[in-house]
């Protein structure tokens, strides 16, 4: 075997370290995942262990020098994905595609994927899950997952915001308290202004604006707002995503001559989305322009072989793009980011 071929020692350790049960982990720093689950017991963040399905709910990526760590918050099953996903088609055709593709035709599964981005000296959180609000139903594990990982929520120096739906911003708040008490905060220029705008506070998304105002508004003094092209710390650079809501991001991480796009929810199921771009999805408030912006990135991902990680793809959320005829395919992350090149 030549050396271009062989593991990383570390990359295969890292592997392993997100592949073993919560008990039994151990960390970055010396802590093991019982200790830092125990730790988030005392701050009454969490009660019981971590027996949820795809538990320990983390893995761990390498990207150059860059550590990328993705998180899941928590699965939501329910019925779909139509009309859901494939709004403006029959259920039958959304139904028939599933089966090609050997899923249930009226069943699926919602993922929600905060990530951690260690970058120079700097830890990025991108997006926070559903905190408090998703507890009962077995989501909000951010926090606890966090520790699990070896990162107190005091370690965070920077949040990251791709847009401002309730399941990326919930988990800014614990109680009446910021629920990273370290960090400052970056969001999209036009993301926040249509989110405090008239419009979004008197419309059919008032509820959502009233979230915003709850959660992202307090931290105005802290907050940083972005544009296509702006840089949140060197390596990590916001792309223009809109479509799904106004101002949303995505975001390019660049280490080491390795690159990787947190796409946000550009693509938010792993078969419709690259398979039927083209296909309206309920969530995304400019349908055509969302549509638009799926087929531009898929095209550039696919071409020039760049991972992404994806909020609402399959856990843990990372893979490949690939052209499929006209249209496109989601090929998982196995052992691709193991290999040194």
């Amino acid at each position: 075997m030549t050396a271009s071929n062989d593991v990383s020692r570390r990359h295969a350790l890292l592997l392993a370290a997100g592949g073993v049960s919560a008990g039994t982990l151990a960390v970055a720093g010396g802590a093991s995942a019982q200790e830092g689950t125990a730790a988030m017991t005392q701050a009454g963040t969490v009660g019981a262990a971590d027996t949820f399905p795809l538990a320990p709910g983390w893995r761990r990526f390498q990207l150059g020098e860059a550590t990328v760590t993705v998180i899941l918050d928590g699965i939501r099953p329910g019925e779909g994905p139509f009309p859901t996903f494939g709004e403006d088609q029959t259920q039958e055709a959304v139904g028939t595609l599933m089966a090609e593709n050997g899923l249930p035709k009226d069943r699926f599964v919602n993922f929600f994927h905060p990530t951690l981005i260690e970058i120079g000296d700097q830890l990025l959180l991108v997006d926070t899950g559903m905190g408090e609000a998703g507890r009962a139903n077995g989501m909000g594990l951010l926090r606890q997952r966090m520790a699990a990982a070896g990162h107190a929520p005091e370690d965070v120096d920077v949040v990251v915001l791709t847009h401002l739906h309730g399941d990326h911003i919930n988990g800014l708040m614990e109680g009446d308290a910021p629920a990273f008490p370290n960090a400052r905060y970056v969001v999209g220029a036009e993301e926040m202004a249509f989110w405090t705008s008239d419009e979004a506070k008197s419309g059919p998304r008032a509820d959502n604006a009233k979230a915003v105002e709850a959660k992202v508004v307090p931290f105005q003094d802290k907050t940083t707002l972005l544009a296509d092209g702006d840089e949140v710390v060197p390596g990590v650079t916001a792309r223009a995503a809109f479509g799904h809501t106004p101002g949303m991001l995505a975001f390019e991480v660049v280490s080491g001559g390795k690159r990787l796009f947190l796409m946000a929810d550009t693509f938010s199921q792993f078969v419709v989305s690259f398979q039927r771009p083209q296909w309206q999805v309920r969530f995304d408030q400019d349908k055509v322009a969302a549509a638009e912006t799926r087929a531009r990135f898929a095209a550039m991902l696919a071409d020039e072989g760049v991972p992404i990680v994806g909020y609402h793809l399959p856990f843990p959320a990372m893979g490949y793009v690939q052209r499929d005829g006209d249209a496109f395919r989601f090929v998982p992350e196995t052992y691709q980011s193991l290999i040194e090149s």
